[in-house]
């Protein structure tokens, strides 16, 4: 698939997901053959007031490309000088997100809440794709909620202010999370555009990324929560999709493995006081359906040293 000028080689991307997808998170998934990352949603009015939480989301390792810096807000102009900040940093595309559902962030009039007003999202886009000579991308939801669905209107008119490509999160601003995703409305916007559409919801494995392509035609897939405590699962799509062979997950042991690996990641990059303290979501998603996860994530509840998460490993390789 392309996106402007730059070619994505694979079959699925890493979705942008507050707090998980950090650089650490993202290396490792494409260790396991992510094909495209996208950084966590950053404040255009943090970069604007040169925010240095803001700056350091955006920080990319040397193996991040392609690669998209999401900026989020609902200023044309912030988001525009917000989208030539991100651009500095290297990246492959700017991704704009109109689909975050949390109330912090649409109830400012940003992420989905611009799903309400897509003359404004139009215009947000036009900006941005002004202000910056590499690709401008959107992530869209299917609607505010089931009496608004409106992301084939949403997409054709990101289309005319210059988006490269669209990702369409199959599901309203009022579901959150919650079953069912709308493949339909993802297929819609794809025979509706001309630009790469994404398709994105509940894609858990080889199976669901291939009922995704089938089912909307979209040119890709993105993998959100399927990916937590489980980044090999862009290696079995992409086994799958090669050879159709289903590979099972990796062993206990090689799973804590990759669990240790990546934490002791997280603490390179922001130091073992905050990474321990992230971690621990991290690791309760590694255990998740092994013997003895209840008690064991009350364990990692606690966690505050690398030691600590290594005597967990032991006891989940040893029961």
């Amino acid at each position: 698939m392309n996106i402007g000028n730059f070619e994505i080689n694979g079959f699925a991307a890493l979705a942008p997901m507050a707090g998980v997808a950090d650089r650490a998170f993202r290396e490792l998934c494409i260790e396991f053959g992510a094909s495209y990352v996208v950084t966590e949603m950053v404040s255009s009015k943090g970069l604007t007031m040169h925010d240095r939480k803001s700056d350091s989301l955006m920080q990319l390792g040397e193996t991040e490309k392609p690669a998209a810096v999401q900026i989020f807000g609902c200023d044309p102009e912030a988001m525009a000088q917000a989208a030539k900040k991100a651009a500095q940093t290297g990246c492959t595309a700017i991704d704009i997100n109109m689909g975050c559902p949390a109330p912090k962030i649409a109830g400012n009039g940003g992420g989905s809440a611009l799903m309400k007003d897509p003359v404004l999202a139009a215009r947000i886009t036009e900006k941005c794709v002004e202000a910056v000579d590499i690709p401008v991308t959107v992530k869209i939801r299917s609607g505010w909620d089931e009496t608004g669905i409106n992301a084939v209107q949403m997409a054709q008119m990101l289309e005319n202010a210059g988006a490269a490509a669209i990702t369409v999160h199959g599901r309203t601003r009022k579901q959150m999370y919650a079953p069912p995703v709308n493949l339909d409305i993802i297929r819609q916007v794809k025979q509706a555009v001309r630009i790469p559409v994404i398709g994105n919801g509940d894609i858990v494995d080889p199976l669901s990324a291939e009922n995704m392509y089938k089912t909307t035609g979209c040119d890709f897939v993105m993998v959100g929560r399927g990916a937590l405590g489980a980044p090999w699962v862009f290696n079995q799509i992409n086994e799958y999709f090669r050879s159709g062979v289903l590979l099972p997950a990796p062993p206990v042991e090689e799973r804590m493995e990759i669990m240790l690996r990546h934490i002791q990641r997280l603490c390179e990059y922001k130091g073992e006081y905050v990474g321990m303290r992230e971690a621990r979501k991290h690791a309760a998603w590694y255990v998740k359906g092994m013997r003895g996860a209840a008690a064991l994530r009350q364990e990692i509840g606690s966690l505050e040293s690398i030691d600590d998460l290594r005597i967990i490993a032991e006891k989940v390789i040893k029961a």
